[in-house]
């Protein structure tokens, strides 16, 4: 079963317009509410297909309301049905694997352009927007930090800024991409990095909020060091 929440609104899925009583009346573009409501589902319904670029067929879609509707006996079994959206899923899971891992090549390639921003060995980038003072901490050292984490489109999906608590926690216990961005910053720096999927949450993503193969984008201020830790391994010269 389908659940639809219904919505007092002249546009399917738009909020009331700024001004407008709610429950107040409307023109009924197709005679009476009912109709309209019917028009706005079935609207919503083929947009929110065509975004998600699933290979469905209109037309099968409609005979399948339709008969639903009339009472018919359904052509598919729920097995059948179920097999099938198991597929679909699973396809388009793969679709935006490969959609994130482009997404985030061509974010880490205009990215690296910007002045000031450094992109390491590993791919990681680090922008300074504040130089800190102090020390910096080892891999073995706990940190307590503010930052807020999005998704390349700027999609928010973490913030410990909005919680208005800093998160504490080992440097090395944390994605590659923080564990070695945070040793090169001091107490009280700011920075914001772009982390590659390879050195955050891969394939795997961090479900349903980071997708898989997603780039992160975080901005993150050094608050203090907890606790020190063993000094960090130096190149060998």
């Amino acid at each position: 079963m389908v659940a639809y929440q219904f919505t007092n609104s002249a546009e399917p899925g738009a909020a009331p317009a700024a001004g407008t009583p709610a429950g107040a009346p409307t023109t009924q573009p197709f005679g009476d509410q009912y109709k309209t409501a019917s028009y706005g589902i079935g609207y919503d319904l083929g947009k929110n297909i065509k975004q998600s670029k699933i290979n469905l067929d209109p037309k099968l879609i409609a005979q399948g309301m339709e008969e639903g509707f009339s009472g018919a006996e359904s052509k598919v079994s729920p097995e059948q049905f179920q097999a099938a959206m198991t597929n679909i899923q699973k396809e388009m899971f793969v679709n935006m694997e490969a959609d994130q891992k482009v997404a985030g090549q061509e974010y880490l390639a205009e990215n690296g352009k910007k002045p000031g921003v450094v992109t390491t060995a590993s791919g990681l980038q680090i922008e300074t927007v504040k130089e800190g003072t102090g020390a910096k901490p080892s891999a073995s050292s706990t940190v307590k930090v503010h930052y807020t984490g999005t998704l390349t489109d700027g999609t928010k999906f973490d913030s410990s800024v909005d919680r208005g608590q800093p998160a504490e926690f080992e440097v090395g216990g944390v994605i590659a991409g923080w564990t070695e961005a945070l040793q090169t910053m001091k107490v009280g720096g700011k920075s914001r990095l772009v982390i590659p999927s390879s050195l955050a949450y891969k394939e795997v993503g961090a479900p349903p909020r980071i997708p898989p193969n997603a780039t992160l984008v975080f901005d993150v201020e050094r608050l203090e060091i907890t606790k020190p830790g063993a000094p960090s391994p130096q190149p060998a010269r």
